[in-house]
């Protein structure tokens, strides 16, 4: 009987098979980057097999890593499609995101041109611009997210994609291409994991741990190449190979892009890439280059090798939240400097000044009110927005706590560093972790202890216990440090608004000296103010001489005025300080030396 059963099964499987002879869909994208008119790239779909629960081509309302409503459907200029004869077939829009086609079963083309996001205005949700698409004469940057989208239902479906484009263009991406040319990505969310940058670009390359890197560079009026770029990343992508035992992918691709816009990182699985403002190289930029590389590079960790459920297969129909961007970010933004304390790149002294300036952002600019959880489940909302940047200040001090209590409670022989590499090995890139039971299952590989800590400093925001854990590792912390001599007072206090740098604040006994709240400052003693000099204003003011004075050359109602500050001083201090103990206990030190280096 039991043979009957089997073989009657297997007869009426293969009679249901053969019933079904129609195809499975097919999805092979062509973009034009020859016809660069009008800034929109003109994207072509091939498809096959479309059935009607296909019928809806959805754009992207979002993208993982970029915690911001991005609507791509915003940015689309025509949509139409079409049967293997070429007859239109009627399509409406239903929904921002969202094309429905009739008689998609009929369905062989699609074609849509997309506007780049970056010199497209648009009324609000404002899409960041690493995250963005752009296309000029000499070069374009794609993030998928912003120019494909897919039909509903087959996100996890292979793709192919065919690009034109000039002849001397030279592309920049994580993507494979196949015997005929294309890139091919495994789904819908491989290809927006994969941002490409092609145009007149310069291209390096280097071996880490037997995995290729590699580095291509637009800069806008060739001030910077990639081989400039490899040789202030290469001591950190040692370290980085160091810190991580192994790298976790066998080819990697940094994409750098720098013309006028001073804007930030994004990170993903296989590549990073980066939207910079254009300068003379100089070993201090390099440096800068180095540190934002880092972070980004440490990503092939977290989240690609440590994620959850959330971000596995992503939802692009309605943005969802994770509530451990405590791990995505603020423990990579921990180990992109770390590492290189451990690998020597970088003085304790270097480092402890790196935590100072994360405890005064900290501090001076978020709503401490905001624990790491609460900055998660809301960074799709305005006032989420509002906070999420602390996640790189607040976030890494966290991450730079656990380590120490992770330390001390093993006795020296396990820290933050060697948890995380345990979660990669356990999970990896096609395993993510359960989103609700993470502090759990971290709780039960290390201590007790840990559950609390998570209670009180990610889950809770509880004020940091800066003292008493640096003090583990002989270092002592002081909220308030006073000094013996006088200091410059700042006493202008600027904001960016609209773009520009405005006097937000200033001492009374600057009145006479007819200083306004409000005033566009353009120049300070005589040398404009750029992005750069304004994101650093108090500081240079704190460089002005005791005892003279200083100018600013402000605009007030369309006219230019120039002002003659004194230079005020005050008792000198110093806040958020970290340094050495020299009174610490042998234990102490002990547990720093093992806290300064990476474990075996």
């Amino acid at each position: 009987m039991k043979n009957l059963w089997f073989a009657l099964l297997f007869a009426y499987s293969s009679i249901a098979a053969s019933a079904d002879t129609k195809p499975s869909p097919t999805l092979a994208y062509k973009l034009n980057l020859n016809d660069r008119s009008e800034d929109t790239f003109k994207v072509k779909l091939l498809v096959s097999g479309l059935k009607p629960e296909n019928a809806i081509y959805q754009f992207a309302s979002t993208a993982p890593g970029t915690y911001q409503v991005m609507d791509m459907g915003r940015y689309v200029r025509s949509f139409k499609a079409f049967d293997k004869n070429g007859k239109e077939l009627k399509t409406e829009k239903i929904t921002v995101n969202q094309w429905k086609i009739a008689d998609v079963t009929k369905t062989a083309e699609i074609r849509y041109s997309i506007a780049e996001t970056w010199d497209s205005v648009v009324k609000e949700n404002h899409v960041y611009e690493m995250c963005g698409s752009s296309l000029e004469n000499d070069h374009a940057l794609i993030n998928g997210q912003t120019i494909f989208g897919y039909p509903t239902g087959l996100q996890g479906l292979p793709m192919t994609l065919a690009i034109e484009r000039p002849a001397d263009w030279k592309v920049g991406t994580a993507l494979d291409t196949n015997a005929q040319g294309q890139f091919v990505a495994k789904n819908y969310d491989h290809i927006v994991d994969s941002p490409i940058l092609l145009g007149r670009l310069t291209k390096a390359q280097t071996v880490v741990k037997g995995s290729a890197v590699e580095i291509y560079a637009y800069s806008k009026t060739d001030k910077i190449k990639a081989e400039q770029l490899l040789s202030a990343m290469q001591d950190m992508l040692n370290a980085a190979g160091e810190f991580m035992r192994e790298l976790p992918v066998k080819r990697y691709t940094f994409l750098w892009h720098f013309e006028d816009k001073n804007v930030g990182a994004w990170e993903h699985s296989y590549s990073s890439e980066y939207v910079l403002a254009e300068q003379e190289y100089t070993p201090e930029a390099g440096q800068g280059y180095k540190d934002i590389s880092a972070h980004e590079f440490f990503h092939v960790i977290t989240p690609l090798n440590i994620h959850s459920e959330i971000i596995e297969r992503f939802n692009f129909v309605t943005p969802t939240a994770s509530e451990h961007l405590w791990l995505y970010e603020g423990t990579t933004e921990w180990a992109a400097h770390v590492m290189q304390l451990r690998s020597n790149l970088i003085t304790l002294d270097q480092y402890l000044k790196t935590l100072n300036q994360k405890v005064n952002i900290d501090t001076r600019f978020f709503d401490r009110n905001y624990s790491l959880s609460k900055i998660s489940l809301t960074s799709y909302s305005v006032d989420g927005q509002k906070q999420y940047g602390n996640i790189y200040m607040r976030g890494a001090l966290v991450a730079g706590l656990l380590d120490i209590r992770l330390l001390e409670l093993s006795g020296g022989k396990r820290g933050l560093r060697e948890v995380v590499l345990e979660l990669a090995k356990k999970y990896g890139q096609s395993k993510p972790f359960a989103e609700k039971q993470l502090f759990d299952e971290i709780t039960k590989m290390t201590y007790p202890e840990i559950g609390k800590f998570f209670d009180d400093y990610v889950k809770n925001p509880q004020p940091l216990p800066f003292k008493e854990y640096y003090e583990k590792i002989g270092m002592s912390y002081y909220e308030v440090k006073p000094l013996t001599n006088d200091v410059v007072d700042v006493a202008v206090k600027a904001d960016f608004k609209d773009g520009k740098l405005v006097v937000a604040d200033y001492k009374t006994s600057l009145d006479t000296c007819g200083i306004r709240e409000g005033d566009e400052i353009t120049s300070l003693n005589g040398e404009k103010v750029n992005v750069q000099s304004g994101n650093q204003f108090g500081g240079l003011l704190t460089k002005q001489k005791i005892g003279g004075s200083y100018t600013l050359t402000v605009m007030r109602d369309g006219k230019e005025q120039v002002l003659t500050l004194p230079v005020l001083t005050k008792k000198g201090e110093r806040q958020f300080v970290f340094e050495l103990n020299p009174n610490a206990y042998k234990k102490q030190i002990a547990l720093r030396e093992v806290w300064m280096r990476n474990l075996k």
